[in-house]
């Protein structure tokens, strides 16, 4: 949700999640387990509602995002070197979260749940990779969408997308503009969820507490420590190297001309309504040209969300961690290659980590209610590391725009401070 900082601090989203998440824990410890059994079908309702939006969600958005990138020469070398770093970029990000969730093993021994691993069912994922590849491509994607199956369905989803940038000038319009139309519908219905969340982080929270008391506490900030190292990492190591091995370019010189729009994506915890500034500082502070700026950056807020992808991957092992699951590599693959399709299509959604958390779940069979009391945790303790995934992102998205600039023979491109 789009922070607004003129509205007063009560009317915040952030402090209400704060306020319910304090309240939360109070009620859980004071009533225990009556209120935990009283209020918990709460938080697993909005939990429902999150989910009830997940594949018209993903179709609409992928298949927009996609299609509205355009067809014929927008198809050629910019647009794959753009969509080149992008899939580097996330998939670089996903590595470091798959590190630091496996170093600091944040979930093992938590207490967070009454369910004890024997009474988990086993997972289902596919055994090799040929049978991942064969299960990505749905047989029915009626059915795939009715079963929730997020590689098919997203799959589908960038295919038709393509496949609709093949079509003829007005053909293609109606067709992008009907879709489009469809996915700022879901982005409405989801702000319209969201708004309920302090009052489903205040069900979960009473009913984790109610049930487990405060040794849920220890596994999320270790949860948080994981997510803010693993966005450090990327951050100040992994985006400097790409801009020194692919651009040429200094990092020091590339973090102080985007200090701007850096500042106001940490405040506002919106790549969308950072854009604007983002564009401006690209062009007049780093240097880069209009041509590219204005195809890198767009596409860059509609397919590349590192931050995002951060979450997504770190959260499900996270999860799977907490309620004992220890997963093959097969498994951490799977898990890797969901969030990096997955941030594809929900980059542009308002908190769109909310909803996207459930698609990277549901690749490795995770879901029932003691999942949705882990993700309502973890949505309590969200506000500052969704700001930060913010920063993450649009930096990522400055750091395509100047090495696309660069290989297209740019000679401008952060030589100075400006």
């Amino acid at each position: 949700m789009e922070h607004r900082p003129d509205l007063p601090w009560y009317r915040q989203l952030h402090w209400q999640v704060l306020v319910a998440m304090v309240l939360g824990a109070l009620t859980g410890l004071i009533f225990g387990a009556p209120a935990a059994a009283r209020l918990g079908w709460i938080g697993d309702l909005f939990m429902r509602l999150l989910r009830m939006i997940i594949v018209p969600l993903v179709l609409t958005s992928i298949i927009s995002g996609v299609a509205s990138v355009g067809g014929g020469r927008a198809l050629g070398r910019l647009f794959s070197k753009t969509l080149g770093y992008y899939v580097l970029s996330s998939l670089l990000a996903t590595t470091v979260a798959l590190f630091m969730v496996n170093l600091i093993r944040p979930g093992v021994g938590a207490n967070m749940t009454e369910t004890t691993q024997a009474d988990l069912p086993p997972l289902e994922t596919p055994q090799s990779p040929v049978q991942l590849l064969l299960d990505i491509v749905p047989e029915n994607v009626f059915q795939a969408a009715a079963s929730a199956d997020m590689l098919a369905l997203i799959f589908f989803s960038i295919v038709f997308g393509v496949a609709i940038t093949t079509l003829p000038g007005k053909s293609r319009e109606t067709v992008i503009e009907l879709f489009d139309a469809l996915f700022h519908v879901m982005m409405q219905l989801t702000s319209g969820i969201i708004k309920f969340l302090p009052i489903g982080v205040f069900a979960l929270i009473t009913r984790m507490v109610g049930t487990t008391g405060f040794d849920s506490f220890r596994p999320l900030a270790l949860y948080a420590l994981t997510i803010f190292s693993g966005l450090t990492v990327h951050l100040f190591i992994t985006l400097p190297v790409l801009l020194i091995v692919l651009g040429r370019i200094s990092p020091r010189i590339h973090f102080a001309n985007m200090r701007d729009p850096m500042l106001i994506a940490f405040s506002t915890s919106s790549s969308g309504a950072t854009l604007p500034v983002t564009l401006d500082s690209v062009e007049n502070k780093v240097g880069v040209s209009n041509k590219v700026a204005s195809f890198v950056l767009p596409m860059g807020a509609t397919v590349n969300m590192d931050g995002t992808a951060v979450f997504e991957c770190a959260g499900a092992l996270f999860i799977a961690q907490v309620l004992g699951f220890d997963l093959t590599i097969m498994q951490q693959g799977i898990v890797i290659l969901t969030a990096l399709l997955a941030s594809i299509g929900a980059a542009a959604v308002p908190s769109a980590g909310l909803v996207v958390i459930f698609i990277v779940l549901e690749a490795v069979g995770l879901r029932g209610p003691d999942v949705n009391l882990i993700v309502g945790a973890m949505l309590a303790i969200d506000r500052p590391l969704d700001m930060y995934r913010t920063v993450v992102n649009i930096f990522s998205d400055s750091c395509g725009a100047a090495i696309i600039a660069r290989s297209e023979g740019e000679s401008g491109v952060d030589t100075e401070i400006r």
